[in-house]
């Protein structure tokens, strides 16, 4: 009876406390917004990288040329690889630069006077490829293609007219092989903006872990409930469960949304694939549990200590940024992924997405550590909490 009376004041306090954020439309407005925010932020830029790299094959890609008329063969090649060459009159250094600024081709190819006459003459005959790299236009790499492919062929051609084999200027040949898996690249490259899926967990719950504690105290609302026969640890136990139950709905959404819009991605078409099913993001779902409860535990640890509500935001903003330090330096110094990685909060839950995304099998330690490192951070918080509300002199901040 003991026991089942004390569960039900945990329960009343945790419903009285998610009742009062459900009503709070602060909390409501950030649950929406981080939920909402970085999966659409990552679908957005997802769809311009695709955009652009396919552009060139959708559209064409569009050449000024200037004094083309004295390389009908290369113009010939240029267009077969679905290149539209525009006839230009001649342009100075200035004009060329205003039209590349406005997008109006992606290079310009100026033959200087002389060109067929060096050509003629077996003389390296000089192409001019103008360009502007800050438009990002991918279709000036295809050109180059273009441009150097014909001078091997013109080489070659000339090696065998004066009865030299073309081989003898390749005396080795150089095969690639990539073994890296389209799966593994796009964990390479979006890896790090699927550690920000996570940082929600520290933002969902963070508006009502700082009303339940700081601002109940500045309203003199804690005082009543301290005086009910109910202990410290059902107190902070159920602010704590309430708070975290806000971010552990966010980051669920949110990681689902994240999932089906990568799904729904043609990242084929650059080279990317996402292999994660279902079965897995449930996985990794379930061990970010711990994640938004450590979030929660610690929320409500340095709110209880904060004089004021104003204080308590103040606070938290700069301490929530340390879970993402780690991730950061990782990064930074581009370290492989390591056994330790799993045992750092937040860290461990962005390498475990990370290495899901390559498809290969990693095994439940991975998955076993990263529920445990931020389960055991979150009992720590909630009992560093709980321990310090013992003491009214230190809550009420009197």
């Amino acid at each position: 009876m003991t026991s089942t009376h004390r569960k039900s004041k945990f329960l009343v306090v945790f419903k009285k406390e998610f009742k009062e954020s459900l009503r709070d439309k602060r909390s409501l407005g950030l649950l929406a917004l981080f939920t909402l925010m970085y999966p659409l932020l990552l679908g957005v830029l997802l769809h311009q990288w695709i955009d652009r790299a396919t552009k060139p094959e959708r559209e064409g890609i569009v050449l000024a040329v200037i004094g083309g008329a004295q390389a009908p063969t290369l113009m010939a090649q240029l267009k077969q690889k679905n290149i539209t060459v525009h006839a230009t009159p001649p342009l100075d250094e200035a004009a060329i630069g205003e039209l590349l600024r406005a997008r109006k081709a992606a290079a310009v190819l100026r033959l200087p006077d002389k060109y067929a006459t060096d050509y003629e003459a077996m003389r390296p005959a000089r192409l001019e490829l103008w360009f502007d790299s800050s438009t990002e236009q991918d279709g000036r790499r295809d050109v180059e293609d273009v441009l150097n492919a014909y001078g091997a062929n013109v080489a070659s051609a000339r090696l065998l007219a004066h009865g030299v084999s073309p081989a003898a200027l390749s005396p080795v040949q150089v095969q690639r092989y990539d073994t890296g898996t389209t799966a593994a690249r796009s964990a390479g490259v979006i890896g790090g903006v699927l550690g920000f899926l996570f940082f929600p967990a520290f933002i969902c719950g963070l508006s009502a872990a700082v009303d339940s504690t700081a601002g109940e105290r500045e309203r003199r609302s804690l005082e009543v409930l301290m005086a009910q026969p109910v202990r410290t640890w059902e107190l902070v136990g159920g602010k704590w469960m309430a708070a975290a139950a806000l971010a552990i709905v966010g980051i669920t959404l949110e990681l689902m949304l994240a999932h089906a819009i990568l799904s729904w991605m043609p990242l084929e078409e650059i080279g990317m694939s996402w292999r994660v099913g279902w079965g897995r993001l449930l996985l990794v779902c379930l061990a970010s549990v711990p994640l938004s409860l450590c979030a929660a535990g610690m929320q409500i640890a340095v709110a209880m200590n904060a004089r004021s509500f104003k204080e308590a935001q103040s606070v938290l903003s700069i301490v929530m940024l340390v879970p993402m330090l780690p991730g950061l330096a990782v990064s930074m110094l581009e370290l492989k992924t390591a056994s330790w990685m799993y045992l750092v909060p937040m860290l461990s839950n962005q390498t475990l997405l990370r290495e899901t995304a390559k498809g290969g099998d990693i095994g439940v330690l991975p998955f076993v550590l990263t529920f445990l490192c931020s389960s055991v951070a979150a009992w720590a918080a909630v009992a560093f909490a709980a321990w310090r509300m013992k003491s009214e002199r230190y809550v009420l901040a009197v």
